[in-house]
């Protein structure tokens, strides 16, 4: 069963061997990164799945205005995005670290290894619900899941502090910002209560 709906952005964190530097010479500044895979991922309102199949992710906007940031902040911009692309279910980018002061600071702390978190900022644009005990539309995933099948990536960010998966990023929500999550949340859960009555049938 399939729910299309627009939600609020968000962000997710990946740190094994998800940096590393390119070779040859003019390439100083310019570093290969995974930004997202289909780890399951543990929100608030249960497990999330980024599908990475032909055609779930848009990349057009990050690969043409995607910054770089530090830490998920706007302000600080320290880099640019060259390229994006999906290889072996991952979001791959490359970057290149600016020449500014402040750039120059996280780039030699992400040479030295002291930073090693990745973040990618992305909004979702249609989801699939999985069930409890039942398997995804394409069999890959099995339920209880929500599955982004469609979504945008629009900023990577190196992060000092990963935010902990287990408690996701609402604990850092303004009250009303939670107040219109839930609202969402209840939302979704009263379409898989429906589909359960239904038996999965849609009136599509």
């Amino acid at each position: 069963m399939k729910e299309k709906k627009q939600r609020k952005t968000q962000t997710r964190e990946q740190m094994i061997n998800s940096i590393r530097s390119l070779e040859g010479e003019g390439n100083e500044r310019r570093f290969i990164l995974s930004f997202s895979s289909e780890e399951p991922y543990q929100r608030w309102y249960g497990t999330e799945i980024l599908d990475h199949s032909e055609g779930a992710l848009d990349l057009e906007r990050i690969q043409e205005i995607g910054c770089l940031l530090f830490n998920h902040n706007r302000d600080m911009v320290i880099g640019k995005i060259t390229r994006a692309w999906v290889e072996d279910n991952r979001g791959m980018a490359e970057v290149e670290f600016d020449t500014d002061e402040t750039s120059e600071l996280i780039y030699q702390k992400v040479v030295s290894g002291t930073l090693k978190g990745v973040s990618v900022g992305y909004q979702i644009d249609s989801w699939e619900e999985v069930l409890p005990n039942k398997q995804s539309a394409d069999g890959k995933f099995m339920g209880p899941a929500s599955i982004a099948r469609k979504w945008t990536p629009f900023e990577i960010s190196i992060v000092s502090v990963p935010a902990d998966p287990t408690v996701g990023v609402d604990r850092d929500m303004s009250d009303e910002e939670e107040h219109i999550r839930s609202l969402d949340w209840f939302e979704r859960q009263l379409q898989i209560n429906k589909n359960i009555i239904t038996g999965g049938k849609t009136d599509e």
